[in-house]
């Protein structure tokens, strides 16, 4: 049986997500400013108290945290520019098709065989996901290279889940997110302040500062805290919530009316959440 507090938590996680693709649109600056800010103002507030409370981490831990840490810095600057250039829905759609990818490489490098409720869950919510963004699509111009850019965020962030779940015993939480969410935040920024587009804008600060509050610090850590109870492709099925709530989101902030076909495609990916992780054994 799947354990109600950490789906609840992990659920919280996914909810707050659901709310970065929104925030990044209420910005200005370049994409890659965006990114380092969001990621040194996360990384400011966790790695003191990584420092303070001195909580152990393996070796094997330190280089898998430093190896996510790149991943994450490509994820975030793929997605992030990806919104310059398609709708929110296109973009978040395609970003959270992950379950592909860790689906079909966590057998191969972790060891873990999805069961049967797994896979229906992953085909359900890729399926509803790709409906959600289906209405969105656009041939030619710019939205092609933003739904490029998401489907490669999709696959650094395929990594990164895959590399959090696999320093689940290397070590506390803490020290290992502290440690990712450092190397991110100094790749970016070393980028970002490399091409002059570093710092953002001041009023942009605002929206940064909530992303680094709320989609990193509660939604980015709760995924990597449910990374150790629940298999890597699980936690990617779960993530796909983001697409529905950003959607949504979409639609206050922005006016973007989903479709009757997008409404089809958040039925599935609920039905999709649901169903894989009742198949989920702790």
């Amino acid at each position: 049986m799947t354990n109600p507090w950490a789906a609840g938590a992990l659920g919280a996680g996914v909810l707050s997500l659901s709310w970065a693709a929104i925030l990044i649109r209420f910005t200005s600056s370049p994409s890659l400013a965006v990114a380092a800010g969001r990621m040194a103002l996360a990384a400011l507030a966790l790695v003191p108290v990584a420092l303070l409370l001195r909580r152990p981490l393996s070796r094997a831990g330190w280089r898998l945290a430093l190896l996510a840490g790149g991943f994450l810095a490509l994820h975030f600057a793929l997605w992030t520019e990806s919104l310059r250039h398609t709708t929110v829905a296109s973009s978040v759609a395609l970003v959270t098709t992950n379950p592909i990818f860790v689906g079909l490489f966590s057998w191969a490098f972790l060891g873990e065989r999805p069961s049967g409720a797994l896979w229906q869950g992953i085909l359900l919510s890729v399926a509803g996901g790709l409906l959600i963004g289906w209405g969105d699509f656009a041939v030619g111009g710019t939205a092609l290279l933003g739904d490029a850019l998401a489907l490669l965020g999709a696959v650094a962030a395929s990594a990164y889940l895959l590399l959090g779940r696999r320093a689940r015993g290397e070590g506390a939480l803490l020290p290992y997110v502290a440690a990712a969410y450092g190397v991110a935040a100094l790749l970016l920024l070393a980028v970002a302040g490399g091409s002059g587009a570093f710092p953002p804008i001041p009023g942009d600060w605002v929206w940064i500062g909530l992303m680094a509050a709320g989609p990193q610090l509660l939604g980015h850590t709760s995924v990597n805290w449910a990374l150790r109870r629940f298999p890597a492709s699980a936690v990617a099925v779960a993530i796909l919530g983001e697409p529905v709530g950003a959607t949504a989101w979409a639609y206050l902030a922005f006016g973007e009316v989903p479709s009757p076909l997008q409404g089809v495609g958040v039925a599935l990916v609920l039905l999709g959440i649901v169903r894989a992780l009742r198949g989920v054994r702790l």
